[in-house]
């Protein structure tokens, strides 16, 4: 199994495993890390999961592992993979259940002193609004036609619906809508699952959280991007539930049936493909997309709940001042078609990051016109308890990884192990002491979660910039977290 001892060091942030380690690769692996991070790194199967990504049929350049990176299912959380769109291959488990798993990022004009008073108010009004927890149905509810609309139609539904702005459709990631979207190749079994889930948060490490602004590093791109010190700000982080889990379910099976008839060779089960130009690698693709689109609308549906609760405590107080402005809502977990110049050739791929998140530099045609200037806002959630992150993408991303970055802390710990260290009720104690309130149906989804199971995120952002994938922007503190 690959240790620290295959990898080659580069820089001091940047190692490799070379293409000769194992004679079924066709690339080389690369990690962004420093020496900090080695034991962490070699402590599940993810250095060997990432091999396993370089033998993929149609791979570019390099199989690539961010420095949050751990174990996931076939690709390594924090893995990212070029396949060519031609003659490669697109694969569930590099992309995840979560399809379009991400986080979006919203800003008020209320400082952190002006809120003290309302504070707790505030929280326990969002607990009580925003749906949370495991299978937990939303307050929305959609037929079979509407569904279909949802999922093919993405954040324009919302804006026909009157719960979203062509500003807030603006500022997503695809502006909220992966156009070869086809409901008719999502099962109705992930359908039935998903009619009365969006606006809900889930389990796991999803979250929304009230923050506020502690440092600004670049002044220049913080006015940008709307932000200023002690500001108060929002930060929602969640997918698209048990339908975009079902979807992925659904085609795992599939595939798996077809294993003998394409003569797969695989290293590893779970990184079982399709290849990008057979029927079930298109269906898939397209099917894949509708849940980024319900995703998209689920966390603008949290979005508007979150909006209305402001209003509601806030208002009157604060009147335009409490309005949420978005910022950005990017994606983590996606297989997308994108162009990049490789060898002097644009070549179209497909381009897999599974725990990984898109980080454009200045002037990329696919960002906002807000933000051309400065590049693409990227959310880097911590976690619960701990600072989160805006950074700014660059176009030494787009060079060398594809344009893509880390997507949080990543975890060092299994839940289970989490649950055996510390109590839920130790951990919401101990953050009351420190003015972070959270606010969770199970006190052992809390223990999940607790900050000792996550890799240290100053750490994982450090290695980031360093290595020149993105600028940092802001820093930003919880003061209360409701909890999936």
């Amino acid at each position: 199994m690959a240790n620290k001892d295959n990898l080659n060091k580069i820089l001091d942030y940047l190692y490799e495993i070379p293409k000769d380690y194992r004679k079924d690769m066709n690339v080389p692996v690369r990690v962004y890390t420093n020496e900090k991070m080695f034991d962490l790194i070699t402590e599940d199967r993810s250095l060997e999961q990432a091999v396993n990504v370089a033998t993929l049929p149609g791979i570019l350049k390099y199989s690539l592992a961010m420095p949050d990176i751990h174990q996931g299912y076939g690709f390594p959380i924090g893995g990212v993979a070029a396949l060519k769109w031609d003659g490669g291959v697109i694969s569930p488990g590099g992309v995840g259940y979560d399809i379009n798993c991400g986080v979006r990022f919203l800003t008020s004009q209320i400082t952190k002193s002006e809120l003290e008073p309302k504070f707790e108010k505030l929280i326990n009004a969002l607990y009580e609004t925003v749906p949370s927890g495991l299978g937990k149905s939303g307050k929305l509810s959609v037929n079979q036609k509407e569904l279909n609309q949802v999922l093919s139609e993405g954040i324009d539904w919302a804006i026909k619906k009157g719960i979203a702005s062509e500003k807030d459709k603006e500022h997503c990631e695809e502006n909220g809508c992966l156009k070869s979207a086809d409901p008719d190749k999502v099962s109705e079994q992930a359908k039935k699952r998903g009619h009365d889930q969006i606006g809900t948060l889930g389990s796991g490490n999803h979250f929304l959280e009230v923050q506020y602004v502690a440092k600004i590093f670049n002044k220049e791109i913080a006015e940008v991007f709307g932000l200023f010190e002690d500001q108060i700000v929002v930060m929602i982080h969640t997918g698209s539930r048990g339908f975009g889990h079902q979807v992925c379910t659904d085609y795992i099976k599939k595939l798996n049936k077809k294993i003998k008839e394409w003569d797969l060779d695989l290293p590893d089960r779970e990184l079982i493909y399709a290849p990008l130009n057979s029927q079930e690698g298109k269906d898939y693709f397209t099917a894949m997309n509708a849940a980024a689109n319900f995703a998209w609308n689920n966390r603008q549906y949290l979005t508007y709940l979150t909006r209305q609760v402001f209003e509601e405590e806030l208002g009157s107080d604060f009147k335009d001042k409490s309005d949420l402005q978005l910022v950005y809502d990017v994606a983590h977990n996606m297989a997308k078609k994108e162009k990049y110049k490789i060898e002097d050739q644009e070549v179209e791929i497909c381009l897999h990051r599974k725990g990984a998140t898109r980080g454009f530099g200045p002037n990329n045609p696919h960002i906002p016109k807000d933000y051309k200037k400065v590049g693409q806002p990227i959310l880097i959630p911590g976690s619960m308890g701990t600072s989160s992150f805006i950074l700014a993408g660059t176009k030494q991303a787009e060079e060398e990884t594809f344009g893509s970055v880390c997507h949080g802390a990543g975890r060092r710990m299994s839940r289970s192990s989490a649950k055996k260290q510390v109590s839920g009720k130790q951990i919401k104690e101990e953050l009351a002491k420190r003015g972070i309130l959270i606010r969770c149906p199970s006190l052992s989804d809390i223990a999940e979660e607790a900050p000792l199971a996550y890799k240290d995120i100053d750490n994982v952002v450090e290695i980031v910039v360093q290595a020149g994938l993105a600028q940092k922007v802001a820093q930003m503190y919880p003061l209360g977290v409701v909890k999936g």
